[in-house]
């Protein structure tokens, strides 16, 4: 999601959109920092202190449950301790820490993005704060529909991108 936003120079919008209510764990944190080789405008957000500070796990319980969710939830490898970690991180706090029960979890990860739907979290997308921002008003249809084709264009995958516009109300 960072990603996509950085690919067309828009950080700022998924900023307002979130307003101040963004939170994001260890792992996602450091998958931006090593991220931001590639899209320099994720600096902005690593330094920018918008998303807070990353949320810490380091209770060994919670520990243990996040490496067995990146291991069977999310079909992690033994041999990539870092392949979902974010994913199963960010599932592990929802689930488990009261603070974040009612979050909704900002995720283009198709996979985990169903299955925390099966459990019950609010989902969204790249396409979903596209649309959020639209409703709010803080860009016009036709330039968060470019912006996402944009972001398709940047070689990112955005699944689900309206045909039009104007579909981006609905």
């Amino acid at each position: 999601m960072l990603c996509n936003f950085a690919a067309v120079d828009r950080l700022a919008l998924l900023e307002k959109v979130l307003d101040g209510r963004g939170r994001w764990t260890q792992a996602v944190a450091a998958e931006a920092e090593r991220s931001s080789r590639h899209w320099p405008r994720l600096s902005e957000v690593t330094g920018g202190g918008w998303l807070g500070e990353p949320v810490e796990i380091d209770d060994p319980a919670e520990i243990a449950l996040v490496d067995r969710m990146r291991r069977v939830v999310f079909a992690g490898s033994p041999s990539r301790p870092l392949q979902h970690l974010g994913e199963a991180e960010t599932l592990v706090l929802i689930e488990h820490r009261s603070e974040f029960a009612h979050s909704v979890w900002i995720t283009d990860d198709g996979e985990a993005g169903h299955y925390a739907r099966r459990k019950g979290i609010l989902v969204k997308d790249t396409v979903g704060i596209m649309r959020e921002a639209v409703v709010d008003g803080l860009v016009m249809a036709d330039t968060g529909h470019g912006l996402l084709t944009a972001i398709q264009q940047a070689g990112r995958h955005v699944r689900g991108v309206p045909r039009s516009p104007e579909d981006l109300l609905r």
